[in-house]
């Protein structure tokens, strides 16, 4: 990788975009039954398909979709995007997955989200942040909350996978909430 490619930094991990020469990575991820499971997808793609998708998300304005990478190994571990945002009302969706369980349970995921919030508040001045988790994915709540993210509301019964229903939690964190867990202004 190019260190011109990091867009954001920390100690361990850095951020870049997601560009067509990823697609020969990012495409085995998508058959990974693990993160399909996690993050709910139901939809087989095929490679084609992702190609597409990539291609499409380059020139989006609403979304900032990144690849988490491990410095130390230059290895991707993850993905990471601010999407739905909405510039007038100051507010977002964001989602993660890290594409390999020996990954999980590390703080990587944490990591790189305090990163995107961090550019979220602080660089795109957002107001508001949220994400939906299916309930069964506990570990991913418990960053959450250890972010500052708050429940909002459960949809119940939302998602049908493998063989029975699950809800899905919405929760949020706002800016001023973020500033005071991690110390700034």
């Amino acid at each position: 990788m190019q260190q011109l490619n990091r867009a954001l930094e920390s100690d361990r991990l850095y951020l870049r975009p997601l560009v067509s020469e990823d697609s020969d990575m990012y495409y085995p991820n998508m058959l990974n039954e693990e993160v399909r499971r996690l993050t709910g997808t139901q939809r087989v793609f095929s490679k084609q398909m992702i190609e597409n998708y990539i291609e499409e998300i380059q020139n989006e304005t609403d979304r900032i979709h990144l690849l988490i990478v491990l410095k130390e190994e230059d290895r991707i571990i993850g993905e990471v995007a601010l999407q739905d945002i909405d510039y007038v009302n100051r507010n977002s969706n964001i989602r993660i997955a890290l594409f390999n369980q020996a990954d999980f349970s590390k703080g990587f995921g944490t990591e790189a989200l305090k990163l995107l919030l961090n550019y979220g508040f602080g660089v795109l001045n957002l107001h508001r942040i949220e994400l939906n988790v299916f309930s069964y994915n506990a570990r991913a709540i418990k960053a959450y909350e250890k972010l500052g993210f708050i429940q909002e509301g459960i949809q119940r019964e939302v998602l049908y996978y493998n063989h029975e229903y699950h809800d899905s939690i919405t929760m949020s964190i706002l800016e001023n909430e973020f500033r005071r867990n991690e110390g700034i202004g």
